[in-house]
């Protein structure tokens, strides 16, 4: 069973995309739904799964409570979800239900309670729906371009090394490099590194990646070339060649979306409560509290993953 009063608080989802998640997640273990699974749930919204006295619990509740719940259910097994969150739901109308005969439901605290809890709700629809939903994949893409047009990166070599334990081994790898050897090979087979049977390849690297020794070597050294002495660091004795030297290139898209896809939605939110503040009329009528807007307790909301 899971413990209600430490739910996590998500973003809302219309009805049909939350139960469409649901399903799928709780049927394959995946994440998004196809569109069959999302009509699917449309129609299976109001399918009864079990009843408490005359309260029915149905798959919308199921759903609800399944984003309710988010954070506990990430620590079980999805096909165990549906059976716990019935039980779960099943065990809050029971004492939802021994609430409502006690009265509590028509208790002043209650109800204002619930006002708050039903404004909540429709300020988080009111931001799926005309903040987040607005921000579009070409928004983000624009805003990608925008901010990479004129992109320019830390410069980085691409480099290879042989480890060896003398100096004396080093300078005849040296001597069979000028012979004509060929650097990988024999990395694979000289080098004690543990990229050594991958040809002593280190791949792309900025200033402050490596041993300041190592690194000092391998940034005053053309593209092409190999040390001409050993370079000693902690590790032992180094030959090193640098295969490329470039700019570090911009970030793809895919390792920066939702990044930037957050920062769209937190300016769209600043953007549109703004606007929804100056056409409102708004007093604050204790004199002890400020009416200037200094901050609030809730920030602009993030993207959340779907």
């Amino acid at each position: 069973m899971l413990d209600f009063s430490a739910a996590a608080h998500i973003r809302p989802f219309t009805l049909r995309a939350m139960l469409a998640g649901f399903m799928a997640v709780a049927a394959f273990g995946i994440i998004t739904a196809p569109m069959a699974a999302q009509e699917a749930a449309a129609q299976e919204a109001d399918d009864v799964l079990a009843k408490v006295g005359d309260r029915e619990v149905t798959e919308a509740d199921i759903a609800f409570a399944s984003q309710e719940f988010a954070g506990q259910l990430r620590n079980i097994p999805p096909n165990q979800w549906r059976s716990i969150l019935t039980d779960t739901v099943v065990d809050m109308e029971v004492m939802a239900a021994a609430a409502r005969q006690a009265g509590i439901d028509k208790e002043p605290d209650f109800e204002r309670q619930m006002d708050f809890l039903r404004m909540r709700a429709l300020r988080n629809a009111y931001i799926v729906r005309e903040v987040e939903d607005k921000v579009t994949e070409a928004d983000v893409k624009a805003a990608y371009d925008k901010e990479f047009e004129s992109y320019s990166g830390e410069e980085e070599v691409s480099a290879r090394h042989i480890l060896l334990e003398t100096e004396e081994d080093a300078k005849a790898v040296i001597d069979e490099l000028d012979a004509g050897k060929d650097f990988a090979e024999l990395a694979k087979e000289k080098s004690t590194g543990p990229s050594g049977p991958n040809g002593g390849d280190l791949g792309y690297f900025t200033k402050g990646r490596m041993v300041p020794e190592f690194e000092e070597a391998a940034f005053a050294m053309e593209k092409g070339a190999h040390s001409a002495e050993p370079v000693k660091t902690q590790f032992g004795w180094h030959v090193i060649k640098v295969e490329d030297r470039r700019t570090q290139p911009a970030p793809e898209l895919p390792a920066v979306e939702q990044r930037i896809r957050q920062d769209l939605v937190r300016a769209k939110y600043a953007e549109v409560l703004e606007k929804l503040k100056s056409e409102t009329q708004i007093e604050i009528t204790d004199p002890t509290l400020k009416a200037d807007g200094e901050g609030t307790v809730e920030e602009a909301p993030e993207k959340s993953e779907n």
